[in-house]
């Protein structure tokens, strides 16, 4: 039986709409203050863009004739209405999923308030719920990823799972200690060496240890000596601003020096993302000779030219526009450095369909929709805060010679001899050093990786033979999901049908093979 009783004319009924009201308001007061926040986070880099471009175009005015600057104008007005279509796609496909979910919920609400049904959500509780989550978008989730700081990566300068063991103008390498006070490094193992990627920073690969996901982590917890090489501070090193892939390798070539001084044995180098390609650089100048004998590179793009993703969006940029001047920053002291926060904006517009301010906004909004059985759960995981910790705050600059290495790779393909497109040294760079060298090669790339395809990390296989192992997942999953112990595709572990060696399964099988050897 229907129940259309007069309680709602009562005083509690009717503090209990206002408040419903206030509720309401606040909700949509948040919508404005955290879309606005999310469109900063889009437009801030988009200013920087405009600057670059300004201040390069006024000097190429004058240099290029006015007809081949009016169709270099036409092509990119193209490139940026078709940007803008992709972005109101995106962005309309996420304001519909969501909306016609809400609407199923606010319909249902509503049809138990008007028969109240009791034991249901009605609209004062649906309206509650919005409200959590509006206010959860706007303020929770960024105190959320603040709060996770102590947790996050890396704290060398505070914790006493490190050590200090070499440093240069440019680079300090650390020795990392395992987290598991029962395990005891082997110092007579085979050491390793990670590089990880100059424009994402170290912290990644140190995720979060006490959680048991960190890829530096898993070597140290095995009892493996593990390094990490951790660049200085870019905005306040001179001699960072100024690094070259030289610089680069003869660090590399000091530390490996002093590493296998430790332990006695050459040293795998272990590069991730671009580390590994900066890593293979250096192995290939031939500085490493007789110091590394073994090359781990994780989601590493080795050539560029492959990758459909970047393929289709530099494809579209009119040829005039596609140059590392308009992503340059000039520092105080007169230095040029490589706009990192750009950098990152760039990968966002490659994926503009999914990384639009309103898609992103929409998806953190589904995210954090309060859960459980009274609408009032809201559960932010310490990964999905670290995460963003890490797109929020890792943004790195980056010296322009080691750009122009990356940039490079991505617009001129490996030759059909295998040499790439740079030099180190006056130096070619050939791939097929690696079996003259007697180099064991391990290549770990992302089945799902968006921005670095299977393609682009497997391109060597065209030259010289690699172990190769896939890992489920993205670009970071390596070193986030797969870096726990307990995971599918342990990194200390063989997984998948064909028994693939994850990272650390391969350096404590390469130095068991090289103990019996010795024996």
């Amino acid at each position: 039986m229907i129940d259309f009783g007069m309680e709602e004319y009562s005083p509690e009924a009717l503090l209990k709409k206002n408040l419903s009201l206030i509720k309401a308001a606040n909700a949509a007061q948040n919508y404005w203050v955290s879309f606005t926040k999310y469109a900063n986070d889009f437009m801030i880099p988009y200013m920087s863009a405009v600057n670059y471009f300004t201040s390069v175009e006024i000097l190429k005015l004058f240099k290029a004739s006015p007809l081949d600057s009016f169709r270099s104008y036409m092509d990119l007005l193209e490139f940026n209405a078709d940007l803008s279509n992709k972005g109101l796609t995106g962005s309309m496909r996420a304001i519909n999923n969501y909306n016609q979910r809400e609407l199923d919920y606010a319909l249902s609400a509503m049809f138990n308030t008007f028969f109240n049904r009791s034991g249901e959500e009605n609209i004062d509780t649906f309206i509650s719920r919005q409200a959590k989550m509006m206010d959860m978008v706007a303020y929770g989730y960024s105190q959320a990823i603040d709060d996770i700081e102590p947790e996050y990566g890396f704290h060398f300068e505070r914790d006493d799972n490190s050590v200090k063991i070499a440093e240069t103008d440019r680079f300090i390498l650390y020795q990392v200690l395992p987290i598991d006070k029962k395990v005891e490094v082997n110092k007579s193992g085979k050491p390793v060496i990670i590089m990880p990627p100059y424009v994402l920073g170290s912290n990644i690969l140190g995720f979060l240890p006490h959680e048991n996901r960190s890829y530096t982590h898993c070597f140290a917890n095995q009892g493996i000596p593990v390094y990490m090489r951790v660049m200085k501070d870019i905005s306040t090193t001179p001699a960072v601003q100024i690094l070259t892939g030289e610089d680069d390798a003869l660090d590399t070539k000091f530390f490996c020096e002093k590493v296998m001084g430790i332990h006695g044995k050459p040293v795998t180098l272990n590069g991730y993302c671009q580390g590994g390609f900066v890593a293979l650089c250096n192995i290939l100048s031939g500085e490493l000779d007789g110091l590394v004998d073994a090359f781990i590179s994780c989601v590493s793009p080795m050539d560029g030219t492959r990758s459909k993703g970047f393929e289709k969006f530099f494809g579209e940029l009119p040829e005039r526009f596609n140059h590392l001047d308009y992503g340059t920053k000039t520092l105080g002291n007169g230095n040029k450095v490589a706009d990192g926060d750009l950098m990152g904006w760039v990968y966002k517009l490659k994926s503009i369909e999914n990384e639009f301010p309103i898609v992103a906004f929409y998806r953190d909004m589904t995210m954090l929709t309060p859960r459980g059985d009274n609408g009032d759960e809201i559960k932010i995981s310490k990964t999905a805060a670290a995460i963003n910790y890490w797109l929020k705050y890792e943004r790195n600059d980056l010296p322009l010679s080691i750009t122009k290495m990356s940039f490079d790779s991505y617009n001129t393909a490996i030759t059909d001899d295998g040499t790439l497109p740079i030099k180190l040294f006056d130096r070619k760079l050939n791939l097929k050093r690696i079996k003259e060298k007697g180099i064991t090669w391990l290549i770990c790339y992302g089945e799902k990786d968006d921005l670095v395809e299977k393609e682009t990390a497997l391109a060597p296989l065209d030259y010289i033979d690699a172990e190769v192992s896939p890992f489920p997942k993205g670009h970071v999953a390596i070193a986030t999901s797969w870096s726990n112990p307990k995971s599918a595709c342990a990194l200390h572990t063989c997984f998948g049908d064909k028994k693939y060696r994850g990272p650390v399964r391969f350096q404590l099988d390469i130095d068991k093979e090289l103990s019996e050897r010795e024996v």
